[in-house]
């Protein structure tokens, strides 16, 4: 029975966090970063579960004290408990899909540190460890001998695939595939029976060779929300501008365009060396009853939430500060993995 990665508006058990530690690249910020995280605890425990990757069981007391002290229902978090490495959950997490019957099929494949910038052995053990404590038994798991992060991917309803052609073709993930090759990998792990391959796509900032979820997301009823530049002085102009065309061009199974819904670019971020950073709306994660935008203190917030509206009129739109998050070059989706009904045991 084929088995198919569900669209990220699919019913949910959990969201799964791998959390930040002082043995990470946050440790500088630490102070900024775990705020977000519990707001983010806050947020998704009101309409489901949260698993928390712990790398011990000192983490997992203080984060059990930190969620505690703000009002956390603890009932509604679950620990994994696993060597990490960074906390990009997005991308070391797992990829669910399931079948007509609706078993699942947790599919786990490698994850190398967007083309083996970053160390990222321990990352790459998590799944493994996620199933063996804490996912339902009658679920299937399968490791697959493939690169792929979940940042790079998107799916809709209809199985139709969405990704950019500069992360998934690059030489630094599967050097030994083709085109076809890869396209035949998607088709039979992740049951795409399309693609929609995005060319053009920036980010100043980003290390992950354009992710999708950062410029294109889907939506429900063929809907594609993507970031949209239009200051010709901005760095992005260019790129985003000719990624729109091809938006433009893109067509459904039935020959019709999609409906378009453009964000809008927040006024740009810099750090204290002076480097930019990856702000994007587009990073939004979407729950069963509400969709987390990240926002930046930036005259565009109250404009980019009311375009996720209309994109998800069934959901609560909530924007979350991720200032302190894009420091270290992700946002709110590249630290959430949303785990499919049916997960957990």
């Amino acid at each position: 029975m084929n088995f198919k990665l569900l669209p990220e508006w699919a019913p949910q058990d959990a969201v799964m966090l791998t959390w930040p530690h002082p043995d990470t690249d946050w440790a500088h910020i630490l102070d900024d970063v775990e705020p977000v995280y519990i707001t983010l605890c806050q947020q998704i425990s009101q309409v489901q579960k949260v698993v928390i990757v712990a790398h011990n069981q000192g983490l997992q007391a203080h984060i059990i004290h930190l969620l505690s002290e703000h009002g956390v229902d603890l009932n509604q978090i679950e620990f994994v408990n696993a060597l990490v490495d960074d906390t990009w959950a997005r991308d070391h997490g797992p990829l669910t899909t399931a079948n007509a019957h609706g078993e699942l099929c947790i599919k786990d494949f490698i994850f190398n540190g967007w083309g083996n910038k970053f160390d990222a052995k321990n990352d790459n053990a998590i799944n493994r460890q996620l199933v063996e404590q804490v996912a339902n038994p009658t679920a299937h798991y399968k490791a697959i001998d493939f690169v792929l992060e979940g940042g790079g991917v998107e799916i809709n309803e209809h199985g139709v695939l969405l990704a950019t052609s500069e992360c998934l073709f690059n030489p630094n993930r599967n050097p030994n595939l083709s085109k076809d090759q890869i396209e035949s990998v998607l088709k039979e792990e992740l049951g795409a029976n399309s693609f929609l391959w995005v060319d053009y796509g920036y980010l100043a900032g980003d290390d992950t060779d354009s992710h999708i979820d950062t410029l294109v997301r889907f939506a429900p009823n063929n809907t594609l929300v993507y970031v949209q530049c239009d200051d010709e002085n901005d760095e992005h102009f260019d790129a985003l501008q000719k990624m729109e065309k091809q938006l433009e061009s893109f067509c459904t199974a039935q020959g019709e365009p999609y409906n378009l819904i453009p964000l809008p670019w927040p006024n740009a971020c810099f750090d204290s060396d002076g480097e930019r950073l990856p702000a994007t709306y587009a990073n939004y994660l979407i729950l069963n009853k509400t969709v987390l935008v990240p926002v930046y203190g930036d005259e565009m917030d109250g404009f980019a939430l009311g375009q996720i509206q209309q994109a998800h009129p069934e959901r609560t739109v909530i924007g979350v500060n991720c200032s302190p998050i894009i420091h270290q070059f992700g946002s709110l989706h590249c630290i959430t993995m949303q785990l499919p009904k049916g997960f957990l045991k």
